[in-house]
């Protein structure tokens, strides 16, 4: 582990635990890696605001890759940006809640839009969304965007995926199941995989000095492309197939377990 130069971590049941909690003193982490002269990288399917109002004294310090790779801050600059067109963001919103029972969100790079009659359900979308607005109709909607995702209240992502979104969509956009109630759909050959690609370019660092965990089908192509690729113990068992190593779940902080080892290497 002495190679290791760029670390990334998804946040939702990788990092975080079921509770939602960063692991106890992770700033400590942040700061002897930093130290170290390891980088550390968040990927997640959470927009860039949402990231840094978790992370406010080290977003500055981090690479941040939002909306699973549709947008990329380096040290608070934005250095890639990814919009999906207004048209197939308008389409997506009207065959998920006419095919079915989805609730799809408009992810705006200054907030997230739902339809009005998805309310009920603010409590689910403003853990992940914190800027969040509704409207009555969002085929009136237009603005920049660079995610739909679509929250599906009976569990069943990996389904709907399958039978719906990968046949119309798959081709041409990258679309994900992201958890067992989420699918997120991005402009196409945008993944944390790509993102892990891009700034390993700009700062010359190579997979092989790579470190990455994850727990579901929106990580696999991140895993697949580092050298260090985990799972969380409490990974999706379909994701055996695309990390080499494993660790302890998320509620057992074995991200950090992982990270002690690093920093003990080096």
């Amino acid at each position: 582990m002495q190679d290791v130069k760029l670390i990334a971590t998804d946040m939702d049941h990788t990092l975080l635990t079921e509770a939602g909690e960063l692991p106890p003193a992770f700033g400590d982490k942040l700061d002897a890696l930093k130290a170290k002269g390891i980088q550390f990288a968040i990927a997640s399917g959470r927009p860039l605001y949402t990231l840094k109002a978790l992370f406010p004294k080290h977003h500055d310090q981090m690479v941040l890759i939002c909306d699973n790779g549709a947008v990329i801050a380096d040290h608070g600059q934005v250095i890639a940006k990814h919009l999906l067109p207004q048209a197939t963001i308008l389409d997506i919103c009207a065959t998920v809640t006419r095919q079915v029972n989805g609730h799809p969100l408009i992810c705006g790079l200054d907030g997230a839009v739902g339809a009005t009659a998805d309310q009920q359900f603010d409590g689910v979308f403003r853990e992940f969304y914190h800027r969040l607005t509704y409207r009555d109709d969002l085929q009136s909607w237009s603005g920049e965007a660079d995610k739909v995702t679509i929250y599906l209240p009976d569990g069943n992502a990996e389904a709907v995926f399958e039978q719906l979104i990968k046949p119309r969509y798959g081709a041409d956009f990258s679309a994900a199941v992201s958890g067992p109630v989420w699918i997120d759909i991005m402009p196409k050959n945008i993944n944390k995989g790509t993102a892990m690609a891009q700034i390993g370019q700009r700062k010359a660092i190579s997979a092989d000095q790579m470190m990455a965990f994850g727990d579901t089908f929106n990580d696999a192509q991140m895993l697949s492309y580092v050298r260090y690729g985990y799972l969380v113990a409490n990974a999706n068992p379909g994701m055996a197939a695309y990390a080499r190593y494993r660790t302890a779940s998320n509620d057992d902080y074995g991200v950090v377990q992982v990270l002690d080892q690093v920093l003990a290497a080096n």
